[in-house]
C-alpha cells in the first residue's frame, strides 16, 4: 500500500482557488484542518503508521489555529462591547453643559443653569492665576462692542462666571454669541486671564471604527470630546 501524502498535499483546492496553489496551515480553518487529520488517519498505511512525534506536531498546529481563531472571536466581541458601552456613555452627555476651549459663549435660555428655564444666561470659567490683586470681566458682542463689564473676586483657581444678558444701561440684549474676556492686576501689571466658554451639548456622534466621540454644541460647533476642558 502506498504511503499517505503529507497533510499539505491532501488539502483539496476550492472553487476558484485551484490556480493559487495549496494553502498553508495558517490559512486553514479549524474544521478544514480537523477533517484533513481524520482523513489522514483513516487512509494511512497500517504497515507504516504515522510517527508519534509527527502526529503530535500536527495536533499542536491544529491547537494553534483553533486558539488564534478563538482569540480573534474574543477580541471582536470585546471591541463590540466597548463600542456599545461608549455609545451609551456618550448619549448621556446630551443636555449637559461643558467648558470648552475658546471664549465665545452663547447667551440662551437656561444656558448657565438658571432657575428660570426661559431666562437668558451665559456662562464661562475664568482661570485666575496666583498673586492677583484685582480682576475684571468684559463681555463684547460679535462686532467688538463692549456691552458689559464687572469686577471679579480674586483668588487663585477656576472661577465660574455668568451673565443674564442685561447691558450696562439695563437693557436686555438678544440671545446669541458673545465674546467673554477677563483681565487681572498682578504686581501692578495687567494680566490677561484664560476664559473657557460654557456650551450645552445637543448631539453626540460616535465613530465606530475609531471609537472617537464628537459633540454637537448649541452654538452649532462640533468638537472632539478630548477638546472639553471640564464637564459641568
Amino acid at each position: 500500500m502506498d504511503s499517505v501524502n503529507p497533510l499539505s498535499e491532501l488539502f483539496p483546492a476550492r472553487d476558484g482557488a485551484s490556480d493559487r496553489g495549496p494553502r498553508t496551515v495558517e490559512q486553514m480553518g479549524s474544521e478544514d484542518f480537523l477533517a484533513l487529520m481524520v482523513a489522514q488517519l483513516e487512509n494511512q498505511d497500517p504497515t507504516k503508521p504515522m510517527d508519534n512525534m509527527q502526529f503530535m506536531g500536527q495536533l499542536a498546529q491544529f491547537g494553534t489555529v483553533s486558539g488564534i481563531q478563538d482569540l480573534q472571536d474574543s477580541f471582536s466581541g470585546l471591541s463590540s462591547s466597548l463600542t456599545a458601552s461608549r455609545a451609551l456613555e456618550a448619549a448621556n452627555l446630551v443636555g449637559r453643559r461643558v467648558a470648552t476651549e475658546g471664549n465665545v459663549a452663547l447667551l440662551a435660555p437656561g444656558a448657565a443653569g438658571a432657575a428660570d428655564p426661559e431666562q437668558l444666561s451665559l456662562g464661562a470659567t475664568v482661570e485666575v492665576p496666583s498673586g492677583v490683586t484685582a480682576a475684571r470681566l468684559f463681555i463684547q458682542d460679535m462686532s467688538g462692542r463692549l456691552v458689559y463689564s464687572a469686577d471679579l473676586p480674586v483668588g487663585e483657581g477656576q472661577l465660574p462666571v455668568s451673565w443674564n444678558g442685561v447691558d450696562a444701561g439695563g437693557e436686555q440684549l438678544p440671545a446669541g454669541a458673545y465674546r467673554v474676556s477677563a483681565e487681572a492686576v498682578r504686581n501692578g501689571e495687567p494680566v490677561t486671564m484664560a476664559v473657557n466658554a460654557h456650551q450645552q451639548v445637543t448631539s453626540v456622534a460616535l465613530d465606530s471604527s475609531s471609537g472617537g466621540v464628537t459633540l454637537g454644541l448649541a452654538n452649532g460647533q462640533d468638537i472632539a470630546i478630548d477638546q472639553v476642558v471640564s464637564f459641568l
